[in-house]
């Protein structure tokens, strides 16, 4: 039986499997595509370079069907010639991995976010290139990547959050790019930083990740959550902040003319989406980017869930307890836009929440108090409450996405009872003195 020729017809249908594979070429030896389980194929040779027990080198040619990137046959012919030099001797895998060892971090971090990163989600490879670009190039960018030192990252690591990489720029005709630093920041930088490293290391181009022993900062991620007072106190203002409206923060240093001339229009009223949206991630527990980006497409009135098609854990089902499934019900739909939390532009959703939580947390006292605090509360109520941690990690979407999917059977189970119960608490926390709805009522109008 002859054997097959790769080729590009063949190439454009390999598809993505669990593992990573590669597709070899029958005819010549030692070229094949590779297939990540991200879908990603890239053309490489593969060949020994003294003998059959000498080690096995790998080139990657190119990745198949980039932009930029060179076409199939020439990437073949490429190919062709790095498996003819290695036939001579030629290590071209060795010859690369030492021009890439002098290559600087900049030139890294570049190399990483094409080749090194296609298993992230896009949200978070947009975060990591915000903080290559601000830090990690700003302070390290011009140094060569073999001559990284232990100290050179913990320097690094200072600096950033001490502020030597804060900037306040502006973007564009109305935005901004505010760039504080702290230790937090650092800390998470470090940590990407170390992810490179390690990426050039499992590469050839350096033998040692310079990041191996640097103590980073603790992140202080989950240790805030609302007290009971404190749910009180941001419910009055919620109430206050979509009835009466907010007192004005008047700016000294404002003209005259902006400020309003009577009292009575010296209060702010926020938006109704806005309070919902507030709302529902502490009745939730969801990420603040699942409640911005929710469509109503994704409600299920019927049965009392969210079907998330994307999340930071893929997809998922969020239980909805009796108070959030009235929040929904009760919220207005916008002709011609399909997002359940509504912005200014037309068919699109509230792209965040800064301006109205820092309005809000300023009025309530709760100054340090952030939005993905509000996720931390809601798991703090459930656990305080009695229930397992197994619970609570369903209902917060950390089980596996083969689990969360078979939302059908949680209808009546413990879950059902855990979503209620720490909805209806939260809620009557936020009304104050008020009576609340039993927590396995449901609103008889789906909206």
């Amino acid at each position: 039986m002859a054997r097959r020729k790769l080729n590009k017809s063949i190439v454009d249908r390999l598809q993505a499997r669990e593992r990573e594979y590669v597709e070899w070429c029958g005819v010549l030896r030692g070229f094949g595509c590779r297939v990540r389980p991200s879908g990603v194929k890239s053309l490489i040779a593969q060949y020994r370079v003294g003998g059959r027990n000498s080690a096995v080198r790998k080139v990657t040619i190119c990745k198949y069907g980039v932009p930029g990137c060179p076409s199939y046959e020439e990437a073949r012919k490429e190919a062709e010639k790095v498996l003819a030099r290695a036939k001579l001797g030629d290590d071209v895998a060795a010859q690369k991995a030492k021009d890439r060892a002098e290559m600087t971090v900049a030139q890294l971090c570049d190399d990483y976010v094409v080749n090194g990163s296609d298993h992230k989600k896009p949200s978070t490879n947009a975060t990591d290139k915000g903080r290559i670009e601000r830090h990690i190039k700003k302070l390290l960018g011009s140094k060569r990547i073999g001559e990284v030192t232990r100290a050179d990252v913990e320097k690094f690591l200072r600096d950033v959050a001490d502020g030597k990489t804060a900037t306040d720029e502006k973007t564009g005709k109305f935005g901004r790019a505010i760039v504080k630093g702290g230790k937090g920041t650092a800390t998470r930088t470090v940590r990407l930083l170390g992810g490179i490293f390690s990426y050039a290391v499992a590469r050839g181009y350096i033998e040692k990740n310079p990041r191996i022993g640097v103590k980073v900062y603790a992140d202080g991620k989950g240790e805030r959550y609302l007290s009971a007072m404190e749910l009180e106190q941001l419910g009055e203002v919620l109430r206050e902040a979509e009835t009466t409206g907010l007192p004005w923060q008047l700016n000294d240093s404002a003209n005259s003319k902006h400020r309003p001339k009577q009292a009575e229009h010296q209060r702010e009223i926020i938006s109704e989406h806005a309070i919902a949206a507030i709302r529902l991630l502490l009745l939730t527990g969801c990420r603040a980017g699942e409640i911005l980006n929710l469509k109503w497409s994704q409600v299920d009135f019927e049965r009392g869930f969210l079907n998330l098609a994307d999340s930071k854990t893929g997809a998922k089902t969020v239980l909805l307890g009796a108070p959030a499934l009235q929040i929904l019900a009760e919220l207005p739909r916008i002709a011609g836009n399909p997002y359940v939390i509504v912005g200014e532009r037309k068919g699109r959703p509230r792209s965040d929440l800064k301006r109205p939580w820092k309005r809000i947390t300023s009025r309530a006292g709760l100054h340090d108090l952030r939005l993905h605090d509000l996720r931390h509360s809601y798991a703090s109520v459930g656990a305080a409450s009695g229930m397992g941690l197994g619970i609570i990690g369903k209902l917060l979407g950390h089980a596996s996405p083969a689990t969360t999917a078979r939302y059908s059977h949680f209808a009546d189970d413990p879950l059902r009872r855990a979503s209620n119960s720490i909805a209806a608490t939260i809620a009557a926390a936020l009304a104050g003195p008020a009576e609340v709805p039993l927590a396995h009522e449901r609103p008889a109008d789906h909206g």
